[in-house]
């Protein structure tokens, strides 16, 4: 890998796993030396609680959820950090998605 590295760790409902996956690949996320595609993922479960105003693509405002999610990792290039979140914002089903973007050393 050359450059500096960052990880993307990413909250998703399953069914969406796939097309958040495709975007961040697309976006030049996912690739270690020779390999693409690059990511892992296990399961959880997930909770929010929609304020007045939102919009959840489960549940309903003003009532807790828990909801089964993946956690959902991989790498990504610094140098395309803008184009890899934007595609993780445009491809995830979530109003506001949950994800945090840590420096790898």
């Amino acid at each position: 890998m050359n450059g500096e590295q960052r990880k993307l760790v990413v909250f998703v409902p399953e069914e969406a796993l796939d097309a958040v996956r495709d975007a961040l690949f697309e976006a030049g996320a996912g690739r270690i030396g020779d390999y693409e595609r690059c990511s892992w993922y296990t399961e959880g479960t997930g909770t929010f609680l929609g304020g007045e105003g939102s919009a959840p693509a489960i549940g309903e405002a003003g009532r807790e959820e828990r909801v089964p999610e993946l956690r959902l990792e991989t790498v990504f290039s610094a140098a395309r950090h803008e184009e890899v979140i934007a595609a993780l914002r445009r491809a995830h089903p979530y109003e506001e998605p949950a994800f945090d973007v840590y420096p790898l050393l």
